[in-house]
Order: C-alpha cells, then structure tokens, then sequence
C-alpha cells in the first residue's frame, strides 16, 4: 500500500589504512570496543530491537534514521520459526507474482501459526490493501498494533487507510504516533503537515 509501501569482516578483508588505524588505537579504546561488541552479542532479539527503536527515536539525520529503520525491518522479518519464515517468503514470492490468493493463504497458514509475529498481520494487511478490502486491512492492522505498538510501517497504513476514506483527524494522530517513534521521517513529517494545515483551514 503507498503509506505501507504500508517488511557480517575479516582483518585482512579490511582496507590497510583501516588495520593500520585499529593498530594505532589506544589498548583501552581497543579494549571498550571489544566489550561493546560481547554486549551487542549478548542481546536477545527482544533486547537488540528494542535498542534498534531507541537510537531511532534519538536519531535525526534522515540517511541514518533510514539506515536504523532498515534494521528494524530485518529484524521483524524474522519470526523465530524457520516455518514461518518459509511461509512469509513463499507469500512475498506470491505477491511479486501476482498470485494473490496463494499470498493469502501463505500468510494466514503463519497467522495460524505464530498469531504473535506481528510482521504476518502487516504483511497481509499490505495484501488486503492492495486489493481493496480497506476494512480487513484495518483490523490487521490492529492485531500488529497490539503486538508492537511501535510498528511505524502497521502506523503508517492506518493513517493512509485514515487518510483515504476522510477520517483526516484520524489520520493526523497516526501520523503524530509514527512520528513519536520514527521522528525523522520525512515523509510522515510532510503528510502530518499536510494535514494539519488542511484541518487548520477548515476550521477558518
């Protein structure tokens, strides 16, 4: 859907002035980069998401916001179950091929599956949008949302499906939710924008 559209180095792989620079390091600089790394590992999924979402928040350069954005969709793609996982690429393969019906299936064989991987409902959501049926959209949407609440790409089709049939208020408060979430997107900056001064010049 348009708002949807509303999912490792070796040493001697690295350049020489690279090497040359880790070389030069301070043994302590050395030493609290290697802790960083054994933390970062020692993250569960849950945990490295939630630190994903947190450097997005803070973030508010456009190109690195989009990077970080981008490694919150990996890690949504992954569901935890190599079933699932299989389901939602034979469903994205579907879809690339116009096979609608056979995407449908896919992705509610991995809703019966796993009804807490929130990326199946927004992927299906994506799906029932695109053919029209505004209302199934809709109350997938809700079940991602109740899932994660800071599913900016679920955020980002509610306000479209909002802002589609005239629910402009609507629409302006999922754009303000995203917002909160992903705030250097420059897309939903200018779609809130939009609609503020729209509904600011209705009330003139």
């Amino acid at each position: 859907m348009p708002a949807m559209r509303f999912l490792a180095m070796t040493c001697a792989a690295l350049p020489l002035s690279l090497a040359l620079l880790s070389a030069a390091l301070p043994a302590h600089a050395q030493e609290k980069e290697k802790i960083v790394e054994q933390q970062d590992a020692n993250l569960s999924p849950k945990q490295h998401l939630d630190q994903l979402y947190s450097q997005l928040k803070r973030e508010r350069d456009a190109d690195k916001a989009g990077s970080i954005a981008n490694d919150i969709r990996t890690e949504w793609n992954d569901s935890g179950s190599a079933t699932v996982n299989l389901l939602m690429q034979w469903a994205d393969k579907a879809i690339e091929e116009k096979r609608g019906a056979a995407a449908l299936d896919f992705l509610d064989q991995a809703i019966a599956l796993k009804p807490d991987y929130a990326e199946s409902w927004n992927r299906r959501a994506t799906l029932n949008y695109a053919n029209g049926s505004m209302r199934k959209s809709m109350s997938d949407i809700e079940h991602v949302l109740d899932i994660e609440p800071r599913h900016f790409g679920a955020l980002s089709g509610m306000a479209s499906i909002l802002g589609d049939s005239g629910n402009d208020q609507l629409a302006l408060k999922a754009w303000e939710r995203f917002l909160e979430i992903y705030p250097a997107n420059r897309n939903a900056q200018e779609q809130m924008n939009t609609l503020a001064e729209k509904l600011a010049g209705s009330r003139t």
